[in-house]
């Protein structure tokens, strides 16, 4: 019997459907499994992608709270086991921690006279690249501070010399070590205009300002007055 128009189209339809159903049970059969282990594996890594972030998180929590508490015994006078918290958090405390917890390990062996220990902690500070930047220069302008009678003065030029600039956020305690490193040095002329520069800089504290200013004048550089208004 011949088909009709809506027939043929209705035979066709269900052709149609029946190679759908053959190609989606062959896709199944080849790849079906390699889709489950493919969708397992990517919830297995979101999985750990967010145990990995809230760990993160809650390590930090955990580090700030022990950094707070140690903050208190060394205000409390317990040195001791202030101390050994921040031991602990320079092994194992995220860089920032680790780098405060370094830093304040410097001050407590300043507070008892050791110096060797001192400059050891802030030694590590600065040649640790792990560590943020203004740690390091923190670190690096307090060494300097410390041994400055007891190194060239060619080595605090060198040493400071990143920071001994305008647009740098220590520019106006490394530029006074400068300055001193460069009449220690005999190179006054330099001296004087790096304490110039200094002095006119408004961003900067009056009290270091005026100082520069006035060893600025008495190596010969002149400092206008008008540029402390």
């Amino acid at each position: 019997m011949a088909l009709t128009p809506s027939n043929d189209e209705a035979f066709l339809r269900e052709v149609d459907d029946e190679l759908r159903r053959e190609q989606m049970t062959t896709m199944w059969r080849r790849y079906g499994r390699i889709g489950i282990a493919v969708l397992v594996l990517f919830l297995l890594a979101l999985a750990a992608f967010l145990w990995w972030r809230a760990e993160g998180v809650r390590k930090a929590e955990a580090q700030a709270e022990q950094l707070s508490v140690a903050l208190a015994d060394i205000q409390a006078g317990r040195k001791a086991e202030a101390e050994k918290k921040f031991d602990a958090l320079a092994a194992d405390g995220k860089p920032g921690y680790r780098a405060t917890a370094l830093l304040t390990k410097a001050a407590l062996a300043g507070d008892r006279g050791d110096k060797k220990a001192t400059l050891s902690l802030l030694g590590t500070v600065v040649a640790d690249e792990s560590l943020p930047q203004a740690y390091r220069d923190l670190a690096k302008i307090r060494q300097t501070l410390i041994d400055f009678d007891d190194v060239q003065p060619q080595v605090v030029v060198e040493r400071l010399k990143p920071l001994a600039v305008e647009d740098s956020a220590f520019f106006g305690t490394a530029g006074e070590l400068t300055a001193m490193a460069y009449i220690k040095m005999n190179r006054s002329a330099e001296a004087g205009r790096l304490l110039a520069t200094i002095a006119k800089d408004k961003t900067l504290p009056g009290t270091l300002r005026g100082r520069t200013a006035q060893l600025a004048s008495m190596l010969g550089t002149y400092v206008d007055p008008a540029s402390f208004n």
